[in-house]
């Protein structure tokens, strides 16, 4: 990892190489191509907020977070929720700390927009991200989603 680390938007200039970025294969099942995320945002972009991870003018990783979503609209009690959507990196790039440089930049955007607390899903298996995750500090809430645990950080106040 070098000190060259950003998130940039999607653009016309680097749609195609989003779309040609792709997970280790053993991880496949855990993540949806980035053109299905891309093809999610476009279609709701209020809650979307994808970016491209790159080091130096190199292409690492792919992120998206949800803003504002609620898991149980029928519940008049539930909280919206804003967090990690999507985590792809590259797989010859993976052990480098692109990931934890991404999830800490959703962290800090959500931070921005008021929020205190960041939500992820994951599906469970072998090569999955739930190690990553807990690493970080997520903690699983007990809750699911669909066949995924869902997992929460507390930020700190800022």
């Amino acid at each position: 990892m070098t000190a060259q680390l950003r998130l940039e938007k999607v653009t016309p200039d680097n749609v195609l190489d989003a779309c040609r970025l792709k997970v280790a294969p053993e991880q496949e099942r855990f993540v949806a191509p980035v053109a299905r995320s891309l093809a999610e945002a476009y279609a709701d972009p209020g809650t979307a907020w994808p970016r491209l991870i790159f080091d130096g003018e190199r292409l690492v990783g792919f992120v998206m977070a949800f803003l504002d979503v609620r898991f149980h609209p029928e519940d008049p009690d539930d909280r919206p929720r804003s967090g990690l959507w999507r985590l792809a990196v590259a797989a010859g790039e993976q052990g480098r700390g692109y990931g934890r440089f991404a999830v800490d930049e959703v962290c800090a955007e959500i931070r921005r927009r008021g929020g205190s607390r960041v939500t992820v899903t994951w599906g469970e298996g072998e090569h999955g991200p739930e190690e990553f995750y807990l690493k970080l500090g997520f903690r699983r809430t007990g809750e699911t989603s669909g066949d995924q645990v869902v997992g929460e950080l507390d930020l700190p106040l800022g």
